[in-house]
């Protein structure tokens, strides 16, 4: 019996994944650990290997796919001993795993709609890597693929009629009855020598026939979470594109609006001496340079953003109905910004780590984030976020909560300004703005007080950090 090859669930909230690139062609002989696939989730590209030995009989979806269900069959492969005719008559169905239509061909399989833990498998396969050309892999004859192979008929009596995907898909295009032929492939089911030796008055209700009404191109729908007015259509007069989403812009719109609605945000903001900070880095780095390592100021807001959360374990914390999470460790969600988006890969137990380990780990999560390379565990979890646009000339800005975390700091510009001195004079400092915005439900106004004070303290006097 035909293996089947599912669409694998790499992290606990995909629902849909694009498939980037196959490895294999159909005839390949493959092995448990080959790759055989890319998939491309609103986070990074990770390649699909195979679970089972075996020969690729068809494959089912096109390089190329987007939004590919979680659990849909994308791939057949053929056992030991079998050839192409046990793949006659095999009808996915355009089920998924575990779906209560599956038939008997999927007995004996693992439901792989959803890994858990193993992020990298898939039905038959999955792991994690960067996307090749998609040239390197051919795509499957149209004729086979079941998503143009339309709904499974009914007979008069709503009896399933079952029959191949390309049984149905030729019986469509050829109007021939489905209901009125006799299958002979396994189980009785229909293929394409049935459709094909059918003869033409064995045609489909005049009601079937009917070419579909021609209706206008449908307007664009709300994402998830958005009410139904909040998409417009574009100014008649002014000249446009339209631009399809990626996965990752889809993902974003839609936990920022589902942020937005449900989280009751507050901001509260801060001017952070950064003087010191920048005498005790500059340091650091003459001292470090032979070792290849140069702290960013990014790497000092880490470090202190985390030892702060430990000084104020009640800012450390998540909203979850009626009961809130006290984190006793600090995971530092660091936003990246990518091609299309954001990314927020994420610094485990930021306060027990050196600035050293902190700016190697940043620079290799940056670099794999931008290539798309990170692993799910590289950007799931968290139990706090940083944004910085300082970089970017922003002296300010209020950043949207991450759910489910609790807050979010927004890191601006450091400046040269003028501020009093103890004897209220005008002195000239290197002055950062910072905004930190919170969950009302988790944290009051008095906790994000004191742990900004925390984190400007700790900014202010570096060498706390070390201590």
């Amino acid at each position: 019996m035909p293996i089947e090859v599912f669409m694998p669930a790499l992290s606990p909230t995909m629902e849909v994944g694009t498939l980037s690139s196959w490895q294999v062609k159909e005839g390949d002989r493959i092995a448990p650990g080959d790759v055989i696939a890319e998939i491309e989730t609103d986070k990074a590209t990770m390649e699909v290997e195979a679970i089972d030995e075996g020969t690729v009989g068809r494959l089912l979806v096109d390089a190329g796919t987007e939004d590919i269900p979680v659990g849909r069959t994308i791939a057949l492969l053929l056992e030991e001993g079998e050839d192409a005719g046990a793949l006659d008559g095999y009808d996915t169905g355009a089920k998924t795993a575990g779906d209560p239509g599956a038939d008997s061909a999927r007995d004996g399989q693992d439901d792989q709609g959803g890994q858990g833990d193993r992020p990298a498998q898939a039905g038959a396969s999955a792991a994690s890597a960067p996307s090749p050309s998609p040239a390197s892999s051919p795509a499957p004859a149209p004729a086979d693929d079941a998503t143009t192979a339309g709904p499974a008929p009914t007979d008069s009596q709503g009896r399933r009629v079952f029959a191949s995907p390309l049984a149905r898909r030729i019986a469509r295009q050829r109007g021939i009855d489905l209901a009125t032929l006799t299958g002979s492939g396994p189980r009785g089911r229909i293929v394409r020598a049935d459709v094909e030796a059918a003869e033409p008055t064995q045609t489909q209700p005049a009601a079937a026939e009917a070419p579909p009404a021609v209706t206008p191109a449908p307007a664009a729908k709300p994402a998830a979470g958005e009410p139904a007015d909040a998409i417009l259509p574009p100014p008649a007069d002014v000249p446009y594109e339209e631009v399809k989403l990626s996965g990752m812009r889809k993902v974003i719109a839609r936990r920022m609006t589902q942020s937005k609605q449900t989280v009751p945000h507050f901001y509260l903001t801060i001017d952070v001496g950064l003087d010191e900070l920048l005498a005790t880095r500059k340091a650091l780095n003459a001292k470090l340079d032979a070792r290849g390592v140069k702290l960013s100021v990014n790497d000092f807001l880490i470090k202190a953003s985390a030892l702060a959360l430990v000084q104020v374990p009640d800012a450390n914390v998540q909203y979850a109905g009626d009961t809130l999470y006290k984190f006793t460790r600090a995971d530092i969600s660091v936003a990246v910004a990518v091609d299309g988006g954001l990314i927020t890969p994420v610094i485990r137990d930021a306060g027990s780590k050196g600035l050293a380990t902190i700016s190697a780990e940043m620079k290799d999560l940056a670099a794999r984030a931008r290539s798309a390379k990170l692993a799910p565990e590289d950007y799931q979890g968290g139990t706090f976020s940083l944004s910085n646009l300082g970089m970017f000339g922003i002296r300010e800005f209020g950043a949207v909560i991450n759910p489910p975390q609790g807050a979010i700091l927004a890191v601006g510009q450091g400046e040269r300004r003028f501020v009093p001195d103890a004897d209220d004079q005008p002195v000239a400092r290197t002055m950062m703005s910072v905004t930190l915005a919170v969950d009302h439900r988790a944290l009051d106004g008095a906790i994000g007080a004191q742990w900004l004070a925390a984190f400007k303290a700790l900014v202010e006097d570096p060498m706390m950090m070390m201590a």
